[in-house]
């Protein structure tokens, strides 16, 4: 399932596991991306019923931006290298 999974979201995950050189990982960093990544999906499900009640369509900027930054940091979190990992968090 998991090699599916990286095939679907290959173009992503390309972006961040590319580059050569040595790179800095803890397994930590991947534990706390993957719960930084669940809680901005929780929290952009938040703002979008918070937008619903206002009836105001620019509440919806805010669960977009922090749907693609959870889903992002989930992604890789979960199916990403340990370089893409590091990657996210700048560290060479």
């Amino acid at each position: 399932m998991k090699k599916q999974l990286r095939k679907v979201f290959a173009p992503i995950l390309r972006v961040f596991e590319s580059g050569e050189g040595e790179y800095l990982y803890k397994k930590s960093d991947r534990k706390v991306l993957n719960i930084m990544g669940f809680l901005f999906v929780f929290l952009s499900g938040y703002s979008a019923v918070v937008a619903i009640i206002a009836s105001e369509l620019a509440g919806f900027l805010p669960f977009l931006v922090f749907f693609l930054i959870g889903f992002i940091c989930a992604l890789v979190g979960l199916l990403g290298n340990d370089r893409a990992v590091s990657k996210i968090w700048s560290r060479k």
